[in-house]
């Protein structure tokens, strides 16, 4: 089967920049369909001028120029600039470059990841070339500018009134899809319940799974005088750093350590610990997984907002290591209480409760651990494959089977019954 696959970043020699899971997700799961005999091709949102291909471990990547004031993920404090990026990227509607690689490569399907740049228009060009779309809802881009739904220390409820208009179109973009997936249930119900995907065939969840899971999940030594915490992932506002911080000031020194890997200036490292003084707390960088979990009895993911599917809990789980996380986004759903690890609320004070009440049991962080490594039933990288694999192939199925007569400028391969079909 042929695959288009496209994600605003795709790590690769010539452009390394890695900002979530999202593009960490692409480049493994482009790699593992092309393992299994797939032909793929990627195209990115291109991150200089005249980007060309690059071949990257035998897949095709093509960066496709970014046709608005400045590349994704550049660091603009503009307030007017920023709005004028929205505002262009929400209103786009050409996407020569899919137009381009769909009439060369001829994709059975398109699969697209975070649009940030390549924009919606990248699903109307595809469904008017008769090309089935699918996708993949790492964030809230449909709805959000910021594609986080967070605004000033907290996860929003709501759509305000900017993020209403300046997703006006991206919304309305939704009917040329053919299917979406949510990497969790609360990702893709938040969209759902605003109206969206009505009549879109196809609507699931396949949760993530680790895409680097360590070479051998390691038993930690149960030890009765101190546990060792861990944080590892972008150090920001919305995944509850601050929050972290302010419940170790809580905690006994003497009896709990916190890891925390990650990119960090200089200046935010002192500000962080100038909110836990007392608290013993190394920041370890920029490590491998493998490193970081060796090193941790417990892992903590203290976010604050709804984040879609945190590939550090599909992490933690392949390394062995329970997790401590909050009722936000798609925790509570792979996070069983108790079993494999904990759920707590997102404040100081319950955090330091939770990690103060796990420290005094070491022996069920040794239970929960060991019940992780010998756990043969477990969601790996593999199903996440063979699940959009099944996808592909009923999408492949509809286009061949559909007998309706074309919609008006829609080629007959993409005019189906929108409702035949919704899964779950």
């Amino acid at each position: 089967m042929k695959i288009l696959l496209t994600s605003t970043l795709y790590p690769t020699p010539q452009a390394p920049k890695i900002v979530g899971g999202a593009e960490i997700f692409a480049r493994r799961f482009a790699e593992g369909l092309a393992q299994r005999g797939d032909e793929v091709e990627v195209v990115r949102a291109a991150s200089a001028p005249e980007q060309g291909r690059e071949l990257c471990n035998g897949i095709n990547v093509y960066s496709a120029p970014v046709q608005n004031v400045y590349a994704p993920f550049t660091e603009q404090k503009n307030v007017v600039k920023r709005s004028i990026w929205h505002a262009i990227d929400d209103w786009q509607i050409q996407a020569p470059m899919i137009a381009e690689r769909i009439r060369a490569f001829k994709p059975d399907v398109l699969h697209s990841n975070n649009l940030s740049g390549l924009t919606t228009a990248i699903w109307r060009v595809a469904a008017k070339l008769g090309v089935p779309v699918l996708h993949t809802l790492h964030d809230y881009y449909l709805t959000c500018p910021r594609c986080s739904r967070f605004d000033k220390g907290r996860s929003c409820e709501h759509t305000c009134t900017s993020c209403g208009i300046l997703t006006y179109h991206r919304k309305r973009a939704t009917h040329w899809l053919d299917a979406v997936v949510g990497v969790s249930e609360r990702v893709l119900s938040i969209h759902t319940d605003m109206g969206m995907f009505a009549e879109t065939p196809i609507r699931t969840v396949i949760r993530n799974a680790s895409t680097e899971p360590p070479r051998s999940p390691y038993p930690r030594p149960v030890c009765t005088t101190e546990v060792t915490f861990g944080f590892i992932g972008r150090i920001t506002e919305e995944k509850g750093i601050d929050n972290l911080m302010r419940a170790l000031a809580m905690l006994p020194p003497d009896r709990i350590r916190m890891m925390i890997a990650g990119r960090l200036g200089d200046q935010e490292q002192q500000r962080l610990r100038a909110l836990a003084p007392h608290a013993r707390v190394e920041f370890m960088g920029f490590v491998s997984p493998d490193e970081f979990y060796r090193q941790v009895d417990v892992v903590v993911a203290p976010s604050i907002w709804h984040d879609p599917g945190p590939l550090v809990v599909a992490d933690a789980k392949a390394a062995g290591r329970p997790l401590l996380g909050t009722h936000f986004g798609g925790m509570p759903e792979a996070i069983e209480h108790g079993v494999t690890g904990w759920l707590t609320e997102a404040d100081p004070q319950s955090l330091a409760t939770s990690m103060r009440e796990i420290a005094a049991d070491p022996h069920k962080i040794d239970e929960i651990s060991r019940r992780l490594i010998a756990d043969t039933n477990k969601w790996i990288f593999s199903d996440v494959l063979s699940s959009y694999k099944n996808l592909y192939e009923q999408l492949r199925q509809r286009r061949m089977s559909s007998v309706r007569p074309a919609i008006a400028g829609v080629p007959q391969a993409h005019a189906v019954a929108k409702s035949s079909f919704i899964p779950r």
